[in-house]
């Protein structure tokens, strides 16, 4: 057994998913056993029973740019040492005999109880790829005080510096960034980025947050790049859904480009946020239900933090852009973001947040209306959209004026 099932064990963390290296074996002799091959570039299989993945044990050498540019051998006389020697991290390069022997070539076990992210070799800056691992191991592994060793550090930079970032493939790229967003502490995935260089090429938009200031009156943590990690977490306490996450990361991307004369101040960041979510998502495949969301959050979660001013018609007209009516859980996920903006304020992190409550009791009240009874006064066509939307007036203006007073 090899890889993050031995170090979780040795971690005490549960073990999600078991993976094998077999060594001194061909695919044939892997066939007649009945193992199913699944991997086109080097030799997996699952087992025929219990599904799990068994590899062959197996060396990489760098041909060519980017994760993909690699010559695998797979052959019977490599060893299991070779093979745990092409990995990223020391801790994930263990390995544990079926008679529960630990084999650690590379002394993993003291990076472990040193809570120390190591390379294992020189050769990690080979595949761009390790640079998100790194970066989504230090994002899973903070709870428990994991910090990034510094000569690993230093290889990330040269990595950034090297172009070997650019090489990255959009959907890979997501599917990393996904990974990160279901952890409790996403923020470390972004703050790993950015320290060796390589937010700001990934993620430009966020990155140009950082620095760029706001009203310490508002927000007495000033900068935009640690509030937005500060919302983000926010988010990850608030919901375990990565969509609001994402979302969370996104809804003040606007702020990153508010011209110099105009700080602390960001008018207008609303907009400009729009604009430059939909340039990220040109860039990288973000699935359609969280550009969505996070597009709504960008464009209206200043309409929720003033809702107290709002007037009636102004929180029906936000309802209906966020398509409360129809999709109401997605009103829910909006309302969780926009608390996580307002908390993830220094000294602001376990405040309430009435404005939530004042944007459900408007919804409440504007789908509780009769619409049978319009149909039985004889209202149809533009005439019934026409009454609906006053009585959803009406009845928001009554409902929200208990919360207000």
């Amino acid at each position: 057994m090899v890889g993050g099932a031995v170090r979780d064990k040795l971690l005490g963390l549960p073990v999600k998913d078991r993976d094998w290296v077999v060594v001194g074996a061909t695919p044939e002799e892997m066939l007649a056993q009945g193992y199913r091959q699944v991997g086109q570039d080097f030799p997996v299989f699952l087992h025929p029973e219990s599904k799990e993945e068994y590899a062959l044990a197996r060396t990489e050498r760098k041909t060519a740019a980017g994760y993909t540019g690699f010559e695998v051998h797979a052959a019977p006389d490599v060893t299991l040492e070779q093979d745990l020697r092409r990995r990223d991290l020391t801790i994930n390069a263990m390995a544990l005999s079926p008679e529960g022997d630990l084999i650690d070539p590379l002394n993993a076990v003291h990076d472990l109880q040193q809570k120390r992210l190591r390379h294992v070799s020189p050769a990690f800056v080979e595949d761009p790829v390790r640079l998100l691992r790194v970066a989504r191991f230090a994002t899973r592994l903070a709870p428990l005080g994991f910090k990034v060793a510094d000569e690993t550090q230093a290889l990330l930079r040269q990595m950034v510096d090297a172009g070997e970032v650019d090489a990255l493939v959009p959907e890979r790229l997501w599917a990393e960034i996904e990974r990160a967003l279901n952890e409790p502490r996403p923020s470390i995935f972004f703050t790993t980025l950015r320290e060796c260089g390589a937010l700001a090429r990934i993620l430009p938009e966020v990155d140009a947050l950082f620095g760029v200031p706001q009203p310490a009156h508002y927000h007495p943590e000033i900068d935009c790049g640690i509030h937005t990690m500060m919302v983000l977490d926010s988010a990850a306490s608030l919901s375990s859904e990565p969509v609001v996450r994402f979302a969370a990361l996104c809804h003040d991307l606007g702020k990153g480009n508010t011209p110099r004369d105009q700080w602390p101040r960001h008018h207008g960041h609303e907009e400009r946020g729009v604009k430059l979510l939909q340039q990220l998502c040109q860039r990288i495949p973000i699935p359609k239900t969280y550009r969505e969301l996070a597009h709504l959050v960008a464009r209206y979660h200043t309409h929720c933090h003033r809702a107290a001013e709002l007037r009636p018609e102004k929180l029906l007209k936000t309802l209906e852009a966020l398509d409360a009516f129809r999709r109401p859980q997605r009103l829910m996920q909006f309302l969780l973001v926009c608390e996580a903006d307002s908390r993830g304020r220094l000294g602001y992190e376990a405040s309430d947040y009435p404005q939530a409550r004042l944007f459900q009791r408007a919804y409440q009240a504007a789908t509780a209306i009769d619409i049978r009874s319009l149909v039985e006064q004889g209202f149809n066509g533009k005439a019934m959209a026409d009454e609906i939307h006053a009585a959803r007036v009406r009845a928001i203006k009554h409902a929200v004026r208990s919360l207000r007073h």
